[in-house]
């Protein structure tokens, strides 16, 4: 019985290293034939990134968006916070009277009771004067006052009397 026993492992260890051999021959032999093959769980796998991806992006990009408009609402309101501490000093200055006279001095040109009010015009460049320009297109005396005045107005009054000017050039009993 001895003798059936070792020689059934002897038997089992004879298959054993046939089968290993055959596996190891069956590897090699699949490795250089196909190098390039994809098996169907690589392309399961590229699927699933690939769907990962793109499920993921759209998130992704809201949130860097999001993150963006607090940082912009975060300066805004620092702003705003400036400008309010900007404005509450200012309001406590308008407190003060004596710098309200100030401003009234400055701004409004007001005097005080007993003093004697000033006032200086610039004085206006005569047409011959260097550095004076004649700004008008139309006669000679319309360059003087008239330019100026002209600087001074709304444009579409300037344009009106433009449309007037070239209206009296072209109808000669006017």
């Amino acid at each position: 019985m001895a003798s059936d026993r070792f020689s059934t492992a002897a038997r089992l260890k004879a298959i054993g290293q046939e089968a290993q051999a055959r596996v190891y021959r069956a590897a090699a032999a699949r490795r250089p034939g196909r190098p390039g093959r994809l098996t169907g769980r690589a392309a399961l796998l590229a699927l699933v990134l690939c769907a990962l991806v793109i499920a993921l992006a759209y998130p992704t990009r809201q949130y860097i968006a999001q993150r963006s408009d607090i940082a912009d609402q975060r300066r805004e309101a620092q702003q705003a916070k400036k400008r309010v501490e900007q404005l509450r000093e200012e309001k406590a200055r308008w407190q003060d009277p004596e710098y309200v006279r100030t401003q009234a001095r400055e701004q409004l040109h007001y005097v005080m009771p007993g003093e004697d009010g000033y006032s200086v015009a610039a004085p206006t460049p005569s047409a011959g004067a260097p550095g004076a320009h004649n700004r008008g297109a139309g006669s000679p005396g319309d360059a003087g006052g008239q330019a100026a005045a002209a600087a001074h107005r709304p444009w579409y009054a300037n344009l009106w009397d433009g449309v007037d000017h070239a209206d009296a050039a072209a109808t000669p009993g006017r």
